[in-house]
């Protein structure tokens, strides 16, 4: 039972990956592009974390750890970036 609930789960992850690379592509404003962004980020470590409950490696959670991390201070990088025009002050 819990293979197929994590099978629906990554089912539904990649769909939501989908709409966010629909939005990332078509996004009105570049506000939209960077949330999408930050979005796909997020929805990527939880199909990693889904990856390795299924596979059962903890290697994966390693991973989608040291991709959170990069995720969120690229996300922080490029948002000071568009507003301040520089990373480092």
């Amino acid at each position: 039972m819990i293979e197929v609930a994590l099978n629906i789960a990554a089912i539904a992850i990649a769909l939501a990956l989908l709409c966010n690379g629909w939005r990332l592509f078509r996004g009105p404003a570049l506000g939209d592009r960077i949330l999408a962004l930050d979005t796909m980020v997020i929805n990527v470590i939880a199909l990693i974390l889904l990856i390795g409950m299924i596979g059962g490696s903890s290697t994966y959670f390693e991973a989608a750890l040291v991709l959170a991390m990069v995720g969120f201070v690229s996300t922080v990088a490029y948002c000071k970036l568009l507003l301040r025009g520089n990373i480092v002050e």
